[in-house]
């Protein structure tokens, strides 16, 4: 089939897809969804939607007939959004609603199909009072107090004496220039780190936040003090945010709450370390009055140099009575004692040795004198005579001379060897002598 063929004749109208994808996620260049099954769809989830108490501040309120148009802004942020309602809805007011109206508003959004439009249906609205916002700020106390974050165990001690301050206030504000102006009357050498924020409306949260955090990561900043100059309920209102409430629970650093406000305690005085009654306190509690502090400094000289001289004293006075005692009047004699024990000692240990040398000499004379008088020698010293055999060896081939015991082993002719004490000499056994007889007439 040729191009030409494949192309639409004009005025002839295509034919839509038999299917159409189920999901958005489905569709593609060559299978589109119709506008009008987005529209539809995203109308059929808008509706299901279910409306939603809001609390905002009316900004812009316009009547048109039966109907009106306003714009609500979060009291926190910078977070708008138009709605439409009813005038009966307004009319059912005791006082009429006004720009700059604190409300609660209960909201359904609309989808319009045709213009593709998204309207937020205001079905009730209320204006907020002084007692609803006294109301809500006590159950938010009371539900962070649970948490403990109102607890005195987690509150840090100030520093004795910070060198650099943190301050979170207004821009130009009277309560920056009584902090400056005090705390430098008091502690000439102090420095400060400024933040200037807004301290009321819908950004005073996020900025004071924002500059909180910041200070908090400086590591020479020591306390952090937030200021403000009082002021009505309305403007306190985001020193009682529960966001700034954790901001300064989870801060490292000491944070300081001045808010000036007296009637009203702000849930800003609950969670800080230190609480300060105005921003002027606030510097009179962070920073110790030079003059206090020199007349300590010279106090504390004063009674630590009547310590040291007590001490001197003491320590003189046992010094003296160490030196009248004789073993110190006289040291040499101590060593004199020492020497003449030892002398003595000396004597004592070489008359010891002396007496055990001669002692042991005798000994060893008298065992010499025992050995000899056991030693063969002196036997044939005596005159007695060892007679052997002369020519027999002795036993298993050593070399000597065979002992005669009895006269039996000395036949006669027997050549003998005679041992006397001075030598040797040669005889010859004429055989068994005949014994002469005892007067008993026994033979010897």
């Amino acid at each position: 089939m040729s191009e030409q063929a494949s192309l639409p004749v004009p005025g002839q109208q295509l034919e839509a897809p038999t299917t159409l994808p189920a999901t958005a996620a489905e569709t593609s260049p060559d299978n589109p969804w119709p506008l009008q099954v987005l529209s539809q769809k995203l109308k059929a989830h808008i509706d299901r939607t279910p409306s939603a108490w809001v609390e905002g501040q009316v900004i812009e309120l316009n009547r048109r007939g039966t109907n009106a148009y306003l714009t609500l802004r979060d009291v926190d942020a910078e977070v708008s959004l138009p709605a439409s309602v009813w005038t009966k809805v307004l009319e059912r007011q005791n006082l009429p609603l006004e720009r700059g109206s604190r409300v609660v508003a209960l909201l359904k959004p609309e989808f319009w199909l045709k213009t593709g439009r998204l309207n937020m249906l205001v079905r009730d609205i209320r204006p907020v009072g002084l007692g609803d916002l006294l109301a809500r700020i006590e159950r938010l106390r009371q539900a962070l107090s649970a948490e403990g974050l109102f607890a005195d165990s987690r509150k840090k001690p100030l520093p004795l004496l910070p060198h650099r301050i943190g301050l979170i206030t207004g821009r130009d504000s009277d309560a920056k220039k009584d902090i400056l102006r005090n705390a430098a009357l008091r502690w000439p050498a102090v420095e400060f780190e400024i933040r200037e924020v807004a301290v009321q409306g819908n950004t005073a949260v996020a900025q004071v936040v924002r500059a909180l955090r910041d200070l908090d990561a400086l590591p020479e900043v020591d306390v952090i003090v937030i200021a403000r100059g009082g002021g009505a309920l309305e403007d306190l209102l985001p020193f009682n945010s529960e966001e700034l409430i954790r901001a300064v629970a989870a801060a490292a650093t000491p944070v300081v709450s001045a808010i000036g406000h007296e009637a009203d305690r702000p849930l800003l005085d609950d969670v800080a370390d230190l609480r300060a009654s105005t921003p002027t306190d606030a510097a009179k509690r962070i920073v110790p009055e030079v003059s206090e502090e020199l007349a300590g400094v010279r106090q504390a000289r004063v009674q630590l140099r009547r310590c040291m001289e007590r001490l001197v004293d003491r320590e003189t006075d046992r010094l003296a009575s160490l030196h009248s005692r004789p073993v110190l009047a006289a040291p040499e004699g101590l060593v004199t004692i020492r020497s003449e024990e030892i002398e003595r000692l000396l004597r004592r240990s070489s008359a010891a040795v002396s007496s055990s040398v001669v002692r042991s000499a005798d000994q060893l004379e008298h065992l010499k004198a025992q050995v000899r008088a056991l030693s063969p020698q002196k036997t044939l010293d005596r005159g007695y005579a060892v007679v052997e055999l002369a020519g027999k060896r002795a036993e298993a081939g050593t070399a000597g001379h065979a002992v005669v015991r009895r006269p039996a082993e000395a036949p006669a002719g027997s050549p003998l060897s005679i041992r006397v004490a001075e030598g040797r000499f040669g005889a010859t056994s004429t055989g068994l002598l005949e014994q002469p007889l005892t007067e008993t007439g026994e033979s010897e």
